[in-house]
This record gives C-alpha cells, sequence and structure tokens, in this order.
C-alpha cells in the first residue's frame, strides 16, 4: 500500500501547513484573511481609460481569486492545524503505549504506517529534525530524513513481523546515502537482522536498530520528557546515572571507558553499552 500522491495545490499546502507547529496553522489563518480580505472587497473602478484596460482587468482577477483565498487560505490552515495537533497527540500515545510494553508486542503490532511515525518521534525526541519523506510503501525507499546541525542522516522502517532484515536492505539504503550525500544512515525494524546485514553495516556508516534495541530508546526518550515535564528524573530512570548522556548511533545507554591504544591512549570516552554491537562514541566534555 503506498501513500496518496498529492491531487492538487490545496492539497499540497495543506499537507506542508500540517508539518508545522498547530498554533502556527492558526495563525497563518488568520493572517491569510486579514491579507486578503481588503483586496476581496475593495472598490473596482469602472470608467477606465483605454490605455488601463489590462491593469484592470488584472485588478479584477485579483480581487476574485481575494474573494475566494479570504475564506479558503483560512479553512486550509485551521484545517492543517488540527491535524498537527491530533498528529502530535498520536505520536506521544504511540510512545506511551510501546514504552510500556517490555514483551515487543506492542512494537509488532502496529500499522507499518505508525511504525514509521513512532520511529520518527523517537527521533525527533532526541534532537533530530524529522521530515517523514514516504518511501511508498512497507518495502520500499527512505521513510525518515533526519537533520541534526548540517548533517543528514536518513532512515529506513521495516515493519517485519515474520522475516528477517536483510543485508540487500542494508545495501540499498549505503547506495542512497552516497547518492545523497548523507552523513549516515539507520535501518530499524521491530524483529531483527541477519549476520551478513550486520557485517555490512560495520563496514559503512549505518547502525542497524532491532526491536529490544528500539525498544530501550522508546524507554530513555520517555523519562527525559517526564523529566523535563516534572522537573525530577522518573523513578524508572533514575537508577541510570543522570551524567551519562544518549548513544548517538542507538539511543541506548552509554558508560564512562578509557582508550587502551591509538593517539587518545589513557583519556576517558563515552561508549555505547551495547559495544561491540553498537559502535557509538562521545567525547567526555
Amino acid at each position: 500500500m503506498s501513500r496518496r500522491k498529492r491531487t492538487s495545490p490545496a492539497e499540497a499546502l495543506f499537507e506542508l501547513a500540517a508539518l508545522l507547529p498547530w498554533w502556527m496553522g492558526l495563525i497563518l489563518a488568520g493572517l491569510g484573511y486579514v491579507v486578503l480580505h481588503p483586496i476581496a472587497v475593495a472598490v473596482t473602478e469602472v470608467n477606465t481609460a483605454p490605455g488601463q484596460v489590462g491593469a484592470m482587468m488584472t485588478g479584477v482577477v485579483l480581487k476574485s481569486l481575494a474573494g475566494v483565498g479570504q475564506y479558503a487560505l483560512p479553512i486550509i490552515f485551521v484545517g492543517a492545524a488540527g491535524a498537527s495537533y491530533f498528529g502530535r497527540r498520536h505520536r506521544t500515545m504511540l510512545v506511551r503505549t510501546a514504552s510500556g510494553d517490555a514483551s515487543g508486542n506492542a512494537l509488532r503490532s502496529l500499522s507499518w504506517q505508525d511504525f514509521e511515525r513512532l520511529v520518527g518521534e523517537v527521533f525527533r525526541l532526541q534532537g533530530y529534525t524529522v521530515s517523514e519523506t514516504g518511501g511508498g510503501g512497507a518495502d520500499g525507499g527512505i521513510d525518515l530524513e533526519l537533520r541534526k546541525g548540517q548533517e543528514v542522516f536518513l532512515v529506513q522502517c521495516k515493519q517485519w513481523r515474520a522475516f528477517k532484515v536483510s543485508v540487500n536492505v542494508v545495501r540499498e539504503l549505503y547506495g542512497v546515502m552516497a547518492a545523497r550525500g548523507a552523513a549516515g544512515g539507520f535501518v530499524v525494524t521491530s524483529g531483527v537482522f541477519t549476520a551478513d546485514a550486520r557485517a555490512f553495516a560495520e563496514t559503512c556508516n549505518i547502525s542497524l536498530i532491532e526491536g529490544p534495541t528500539l525498544s530501550r530508546m522508546i524507554e530513555r526518550v520517555r523519562d527525559q520528557r517526564l523529566e523535563i515535564g516534572t522537573g525530577a528524573p522518573s523513578s524508572e530512570g533514575a537508577a541510570r546515572p543522570v551524567e551519562s548522556p544518549a548513544c548517538p548511533k542507538c539511543g541506548g545507554t552509554m558508560i564512562r571507558r578509557t582508550a587502551r591504544q591509538g593517539a587518545n591512549a589513557g583519556g576517558a570516552f563515552w561508549g555505547c553499552s551495547q559495544y561491540p554491537k553498537c559502535r557509538g562514541v562521545r567525547a567526555i566534555d
């Protein structure tokens, strides 16, 4: 099943506005009416000199367009604001539902559309700017584009309940990364990856996130949201040291390590607790 294609400028504007915060949609609705209403009600000069007929016709056309737009644009923006508001609530509910299920059944029971929305929300809560590009269905293309600073990361989501994600998926993502100059990539699945997929991912800047790892990421971002909202760590988050950062690759817990070789031998750094499965590192400030 593929996503519905845009069929009109109005639909394209609606989808673009729905990506904005809901309150911004309401502001745009008000501005649209305030700007277009004076044009729509302006008096058109009937007695026009022969040389000004073109300008008169242009004014008539603008007046007609403004007459429609003064109502159409607010309707589009208010509708997009509603879609943005309820869409954000839906994504928050997905995080809440998935974080409360240690068995992983919640992840496996999601539709592929909701799985993509959940993954996008998890990355957004980690500080990425997320664009849902839409790969065209359950099995194709880049599903999410992440931005952090000047860097771009590409994400493929595989909501597969019965099959392991093969190396071909990872190779396809690597090819798209190279073509688009992306800094890195992620393949996220509710299931598991084949050994060949893991081996290939280690040769390039692609992180493989399986169901259990995704569940830990969800738990962490949920705890961070609770800490921000209440000003205090949650009971589940209290067991982890507050100063321990999130892994930049898998979102898991990091631990303090000491470099044993190389130019930084003897120096301390943050290393992912899932090493060698995940090789994410951070400098200690």
